[in-house]
Formats: structure tokens, sequence, C-alpha cells
């Protein structure tokens, strides 16, 4: 690709660029530029929307540009303080490690690991002597700090803000001048973060690195960001069946931006909606199980419900425990919740499955949400077309 070309493929999808300009103009020096990711390896697995950031930095490798990958094991022992409205709570080096040995498992099955320069901050951060600490800290202001929005409102709320959170910044913008980094790409609450990179690495007379922020991931739910304790997340290492059943369950306008976002691509206008959905759970299954892992996926997803009676036993059905004493609603969002991670609210699941008909329990539909019902083992609990459970 041109430079121009390789602009427009690279800013597709960013949420903020500063600037283009300066990005087309490094693209032109005619040499691999090098993209920073940091991550702080606080847990042992990844879901979708950690992948975003890393999926933009795949398309800056498969240009022959050298991805950097900078893993916080310094920095993930304070926490990143970015969106949060309380302290983190601190972790061991132990701890870190461990998460960031699967953590790094996982991010290769998106990006080459032979083309990937893997750094940890901890090997600078700990040979600082408190002299050169105090002099980092010098460039940089407490009003400065205190332009962070997440520290401003709880300082404003009467909520802690602790010391060394105001060191995370500083300390994410010196890994840039230790790489020298000519991009650093992050999500979009990385921000200010990003920002104070450029400043240092200006003050030592390297060139500033472009910012490049991505999007949160919406979660299934389409409303939320990705996220555990949402209920609404795809994780990396779930099974290929689980991921690819999530994936469909995903609404239309979901699905372009999850094309954009975890593909690099837009999907084809031309073709059926349902193909197209179908297309995408197979790509992102096979992307992380394999190809063959994300064909059988996909058979299996058409045989389970391209049947008309899905009671028949000839495919395998997710199966869920038998609550106690429900009624239709709570029994709806128990199953789409056990069998499927998707949170539903009581009104989406009034207007769009029950009261619609699409909720049956073995071929009855059940219309009235606040009806008391009993499901018993081995019956099935038809959700929509795209989801049933059998109880067990």
């Amino acid at each position: 690709m041109s430079p121009e070309q390789q602009l427009a493929h690279l800013t597709a999808g960013a949420a903020k660029v500063l600037s283009e300009k300066e990005l087309l103009e490094k693209l032109r020096l005619g040499r691999p530029l090098r993209v920073k990711l940091g991550v702080d390896p606080t847990a042992p697995d990844i879901h979708f929307g950690h992948t975003v950031a890393l999926e933009k930095l795949r398309q800056f490798q498969l240009l022959g540009h050298q991805a950097v990958l900078l893993i916080g094991d310094f920095t993930a022992t304070i926490g990143d303080p970015s969106g949060r409205s309380a302290t983190r709570p601190p972790l061991t080096r132990e701890e870190v490690l461990r998460n960031a040995e699967t953590y790094t498992d996982q991010a290769f099955k998106i990006l080459d690991k032979s083309k990937t320069e893997i750094v940890y901050n901890g090997d600078w951060f700990r040979k600082m002597t408190y002299e050169e600490i105090l002099r980092l800290n010098s460039r940089v202001t407490l009003q400065q700090m205190l332009q962070r929005e997440d520290f401003r409102n709880r300082v404003d709320s009467g909520q802690e803000v602790r010391l060394h959170e105001l060191q995370y910044p500083i300390m994410q913008g010196w890994d840039s001048v230790e790489i020298r980094a000519d991009v650093e790409l992050g999500g979009t609450d990385q921000l200010f973060n990003i920002l104070v990179g450029r400043d240092l690495q200006k003050e030592e007379g390297q060139p500033q690195q472009v910012v490049m922020v991505l999007p949160l991931l919406e979660g299934l739910d389409g409303v939320r960001k990705m996220s555990k304790s949402y209920g609404n997340y795809v994780g990396v290492s779930e099974p290929p069946q689980e991921m690819f059943g999530k994936l469909m369950s995903v609404s239309d306008e979901l699905m372009d931006r999850y094309y954009l976002l975890l593909l690099g691509e837009a999907r084809d206008p031309s073709g059926h909606p349902m193909d197209a959905k179908k297309s995408l759970a197979e790509k992102l299954t096979a992307r992380y199980h394999g190809p063959e892992a994300g064909k059988e996926a996909r058979a299996t997803w058409d045989a389970r419900f391209s049947q008309r009676d899905i009671g028949a036993g000839a495919v395998e059905l997710p199966t869920a425990s038998l609550p106690a004493d429900t009624t239709v609603l709570s029994l709806s969002a128990f199953a789409f919740h056990a069998a499927f991670g998707i949170e539903k609210s009581n009104s989406e699941l009034r207007k769009q499955y029950i009261t619609s008909g699409s909720v049956q329990l073995n071929g009855e539909k059940l219309t009235d949400p606040n009806a008391s019902v009993e499901p018993k083992p081995g019956d099935i609990l038809k959700l929509s077309k795209k989801h049933a459970v059998r109880f067990e």
C-alpha cells in the first residue's frame, strides 16, 4: 500500500487520531514504524473488548511495521486508574507475571509472535533511583493530573485518590520514551496518558508519537461496554460452540461494529444479514480455535436451528439446571444468562420474546410474563429462532 492507502486503512474504526497528518508524515519515512500497545495483565483471561487494540496492532504488523507489545509488569502492580471510581486493589509481581503468561498466549492468537517485540516496563522502572523518580515527577503538575475526569470526579465527590495513582500517566508516558514509540494505541480512556507520552518524548528530544485511541467495544447487549461484570462478553478462550452461539445473538447494527473493530473489515452489504452474521461468527471462532473449529461450529449451529423440531434430539442443545419456582419472565432471563451468558432486560424480554410468542416450553407458547411455570428435566425452552435450552 502507498502511505495514503495505509493511512485510510489504519485509521478506519479509530475514535481519534492525533494527528492523521503526523501519521501520514511518519508513513512516508519509508521505514517500519514502532507501534506501541501497553497492556497491564491484571487478569489471566481476555475478552473480545480487549482485542480491539490488538487487532489494530495486527493491521500495522501486516503492513510491515514493528509491533511492540509492552507488558506492564511494574505498572500493573499499581493498577491503571483510567475510568475507575475507586483505587484498584494492588497485585503482587508474581500474580502479574502469571497473568502475563496466559494473556500473551491469547494475544498471540492475533499477533504474529515471531514479528512482535515484547518488552517489560519493570526493566527500567526497577532500576530507577529515587532521585530519578523525583526528576521525572517534576515534569508534570498536579493541575495537569486533575484535568483527568476520573481523578477530578473522585476529588469532587470526596473519594480517595492515592498519590501512587497519580504516577500512572507519568509512567505510561515514560514507557514511550524508553521504547521510542512512533505510534501508541489504546482505548478512548487512555487519551490523557498517551498525551503525557508525547510531552515527555518532546522534552527528551524525540519525535512525538502519534496518538490513536480506539472505541470501547459494546458487549452482546449492544448498550454497555463489554465486561465480565455485565455478563455481556465473549471470552477469547471460550469453547468454539459457545463463542459462535454468543456472536449469533448480536444485533445487525452491532454486527457491523464487530466486523470493523474485531476483523478490520466491512461486511458485504449485498449479502443477507443472517449469512453475514454466520460469517462473522465463523471467522472469529476460526481466529481463536482454527479454521476447522470455525466450520464445525457453523455446521452445528445450522443443524441445531434449521430443524423444525428442536426437541427431536438430533443435535445437542445447551443445558441449564432447573431453577426453583419461577415465572415465564424470570425463567427466560435465567435461561439466556445460564446457557448463553446474555443479559436481557425485563422490558426487552416482555416485548421482543414473550408477548410475541417466541418463548415456548416443549412447543407451547408462553405469552404471559407473570405466569408461573415449572419445567421438568428434559424439557426444552425455546427463547428465539437462535436460542433454545434443555433443562437438566
